[in-house]
């Protein structure tokens, strides 16, 4: 295995590691806000580092202005997408907070 293999193999290992940690984020934080928060960065973060891999594979010049090109235009839709979610979160007003007790806590509270 050459240098440039063993750079692609860590960097896109790590660009993975960051995927899951924003899917993490999206699954266990409690409002939408945080979730969107967590979800971009961990993304953005992710697809950085794969990119930046796969550059060491790509050819030369098109397959790395293809993969920059890629990379530009996920960050620019990501964050449009991003700041007219939270618009939206913000237009719509508060939520209540879901019930975290669980069902055994509601069911001994008398209420079916």
């Amino acid at each position: 295995m050459i240098w440039a293999d063993v750079f692609t193999v860590v960097l896109v290992t790590a660009g993975a590691l960051f995927f899951f940690a924003g899917w993490v984020g999206l699954m266990r934080f409690p409002d939408s806000l945080s979730r969107l928060h967590a979800l971009s960065k961990a993304d953005n973060l992710g697809l950085g580092l794969v990119v930046v891999g796969l550059l060491a594979q790509a050819s030369w010049p098109y397959g790395v202005l293809k993969l920059i090109a890629l990379w530009l235009l996920v960050i620019l839709v990501g964050g449009a997408t991003g700041q007219m979610l939270a618009g939206a979160l913000h237009a719509a007003g508060p939520t209540p907070e879901p019930d975290r007790r669980g069902d055994a806590a509601r069911d001994a509270g008398g209420t079916r």
